[in-house]
């Protein structure tokens, strides 16, 4: 067996069969779900129970972080979305058409965390409508997460649904 050949059995290019895929799936997801606007979400519950400093940072980074993805969003959000659509629509034709799992695999991480940057646009827009603070701060920040939660939900069940199936329909070994 040469060097090559190693390197490919232990990256396996059979996505759903691999362990680092849903370790990669489950990791993608406990951070996405930590960070809300840019802000630790153990920063936030600290905040709420002892005020202080810890609000004071919350309330800072959450401003700070808005102002960014809106600015981003503003100068050069038309780009992003172009690519983003294009990038995923490449994605899933060369999955889900011409039957390539790896696409398939990247397709599910990706497609749900666009949703996740929708969301996270929404929240800063509404962040910067309505400028909470105090108690009203703290529920945006917890509705936020709970909502990327509920597509980490829904994202992990529907990949672990494929996933069983494309092992079921090629088999384990790939044959």
């Amino acid at each position: 067996m040469n060097f090559t050949q190693q390197v490919f059995e232990l990256i396996n290019m059979r996505s759903f069969s691999n362990l680092w895929y849903w370790i990669a799936l489950a990791v993608l997801w406990s951070t996405s779900s930590h960070w809300v606007l840019g802000v630790p979400y153990d920063l936030v519950q600290r905040a709420r129970r002892q005020g202080g400093e810890a609000a004071e940072d919350v309330a800072d980074l959450v401003r700070i972080n808005a102002r960014r993805y809106l600015y981003i969003m503003r100068v050069s959000g038309l780009w992003i979305s172009a690519f983003a659509g294009f990038a995923l629509t490449m994605l899933a034709m060369m999955g889900f058409l011409y039957g390539n799992e790896f696409s398939q695999a990247v397709f599910l991480l990706l497609a749900p965390l666009t949703l996740v940057g929708l969301w996270t646009l929404r929240t800063a827009y509404s962040y910067e409508q309505r400028n909470p603070s105090g108690e009203r701060l703290y529920w945006l920040l917890r509705w936020h997460r709970l909502g990327i939660q509920m597509m980490g939900i829904l994202s992990i069940l529907i990949t672990a649904m494929w996933g069983m199936w494309q092992n079921f329909t090629i088999g384990v070994l790939g044959g």
